[in-house]
Parts: C-alpha cells; sequence; structure tokens
C-alpha cells in the first residue's frame, strides 16, 4: 500500500452508493453502504451487508444450467444442487471469475472494494444538492461501524470539504471503537431493536447491553442522536413492547423517537443469496397500523414520528 501522512491508505468494502436519499438523515444525501455487521437480524432488508466478504448472487430464473461456473471457479466453491447453483462462501475467494463467464448473467455479486478518494469522489458529485437541502453524506450497512480504520480516513477527508456526516449504527461495537468514531459524526441514527437483552438475542443474535450503553453515552456526551425503532411482527410490535421501549429511551436521555414499520424490500435478496427467510410473506406494517403503539412513545413525553 502506498502511504499518506504516515498511515497506510485504507480501502472499505462497499455494497452500493445510494445517491438522493431522503430517508437516512436531513436533506438529500448520499448514502454509503459498508459490508460488514455483528447482527444477523431475522428481518434484515441488506442480508447482502452481514458478511465483510463479496458475495455472489444467484438468480434462478436466468440460469441455463451449463455450468461454466462450476468449471470456472478455481476454488471450487461452485455446485448444483438440487438444480439449483449454490455457492460456498467458505471457498469462496471474490475473484469473480463465475459472475464474468455466466453466459446467462444469472451471478453476480455484491461488494467491492473502494479507496476513500473514489468514495470522496462520488460523493461531491452532489454537493450542490447537499447544499441547497441542508443534506450531505450518510454511512450505512450492515453496521456503519464495522469497518473502522477505512472510516478514520473517509470521514476527515469528507469533513474537510464542509459535507454533513450521519451514520446508521446499531451501536453493537466496542466502547473502544465507538467512542473514536461517534464523535466524528454530525448525526447518529441509531436503532434500538428492543429493550430486553434475551429477546434482542432472539432477534438479532446478540444482547443488547453493549449497544445500549453506547447509546447512553452519545447523548450524554451532547452528540446529536435520534434513537429509531424497526417495528417487526412478532418480536416488538406489542404494546408493552412500545411501553418497554419508551422506557428505555427516556432513561437514555433522549426526547425523540422515530418509528420505522416493517417492509417487505429485502425479501427477495435471500433467494439470491440462497438463505431461508422467516419472515416470508409476513404483512408490511404502515403507519395507519401503528397509531396505538405511537401513542405509548407521546405519553411517555417523547416526540415520536414515522
Amino acid at each position: 500500500m502506498t502511504e499518506s501522512r504516515g498511515a497506510a491508505v485504507q480501502k472499505g468494502i462497499v455494497f452500493n452508493i445510494q445517491k438522493f436519499s431522503i430517508h437516512d438523515g436531513p436533506g438529500i444525501r448520499t448514502t454509503v453502504f459498508l459490508k460488514g455487521c455483528p447482527l444477523r437480524c431475522k428481518w434484515c432488508a441488506n442480508p447482502e451487508s452481514q458478511s465483510a466478504k463479496v458475495q455472489i448472487l444467484y438468480d434462478a430464473s436466468k440460469c441455463v444450467h451449463c455450468h461454466t461456473c462450476i468449471r470456472t471457479c478455481p476454488r471450487h466453491a461452485v455446485r448444483e444442487i438440487n438444480n439449483h447453483i449454490d455457492i460456498d462462501d467458505e471457498k469462496c475467494g471474490g475473484c469473480l471469475a463465475c459472475t464474468k463467464a455466466c453466459p446467462g448473467r444469472a451471478l453476480s455479486h455484491e461488494g467491492e472494494m473502494r479507496s476513500v478518494q473514489e468514495v470522496v469522489d462520488i460523493c461531491m458529485q452532489d454537493v450542490d444538492f447537499y447544499e441547497e437541502s441542508g443534506g450531505g453524506v450518510t454511512i450505512s450497512g450492515g453496521e456503519g461501524m464495522s469497518q473502522p480504520e477505512f472510516l478514520k480516513q473517509l470521514l476527515p477527508a469528507l469533513k474537510q470539504k464542509g459535507i454533513h456526516l450521519a451514520i446508521e449504527t446499531t451501536g453493537a461495537v466496542s466502547e473502544t471503537i465507538f467512542h473514536e468514531l461517534a464523535p466524528m459524526f454530525d448525526l447518529l441514527l441509531f436503532d434500538v431493536k428492543h429493550y430486553d437483552p434475551d429477546k434482542h438475542r432472539a432477534g438479532t443474535g446478540v444482547r443488547n447491553e453493549q449497544s445500549l450503553a453506547n447509546l447512553k453515552w452519545a447523548i450524554q456526551s451532547g452528540i446529536p442522536v435520534l434513537p429509531r425503532i424497526p417495528v417487526i411482527p412478532g418480536f416488538n410490535d406489542s404494546l408493552r413492547d412500545a411501553q418497554g421501549l419508551a422506557k428505555l429511551i427516556v432513561s437514555a436521555g433522549s426526547k425523540e423517537v422515530q418509528l420505522l414499520p416493517f417492509h417487505q424490500m429485502g425479501e427477495k435478496k435471500y433467494d439470491f443469496l440462497n438463505r431461508s427467510y422467516s419472515l416470508k410473506g409476513q404483512k408490511a406494517l404502515h403507519p395507519e397500523d401503528l397509531t396505538a403503539y405511537r401513542q405509548v412513545f407521546l405519553d411517555a413525553g417523547l416526540h415520536c414520528f414515522f
């Protein structure tokens, strides 16, 4: 690697850079999605974000079953099972030989290495929109803090351009990483999924003590934080859940909370990744479905909105 101001120039693994985002912080924004997440939320809308590696996606509707991908893979990570192409993530090295060779374009990939300068250049293409709307750049994922060394170079580079920086985070990172990165942002969009540690683990694979400790530290440190609750059927959508979450938000020191009704925009991705999806076919929620749920937060003195 080349050297820059005494530090190795970092690259991050990015799976999407979405322009003209209006739901990831104030104004018009560019959202940079980083791969890697310690959680395994059963409802995750971006399952391709969980692994920190490049991943191969398979669209069965386009497959002609020529087995070119199987013959091409240098690591023998591709095989056919029950007339379905299967990619062994443990063996896959992310060389993309199979995606390039596929004649039916049934194989694609998620994730590619991007340098700090590449990401900055893309984000700066829309600086006029940021200035006019009060927008900026939002780091997302996966877990937005999953690639701390990359962020330690990317964030100052964007800040030097006068860009407003936000992050979507679960806070499920070590205290050391969180305390170093959180103050570098102008806004933390902080997902709060459940108040009960055991129920949190049942839905996400991890307990919530670390996340809640980081949430409280950020608020007490004066960092702008917007707690956001993804409302998930069968997980945290009861009025009792709302009461527990409202109490948690108030005790953390926040005066507001955003509700994110469950949606199914990521359902198809599970098929492409050859993974089962436990909420398949579950009806999406809408603000009108959560009137009583929202009222619990309002009664607790919180500014609660969608």
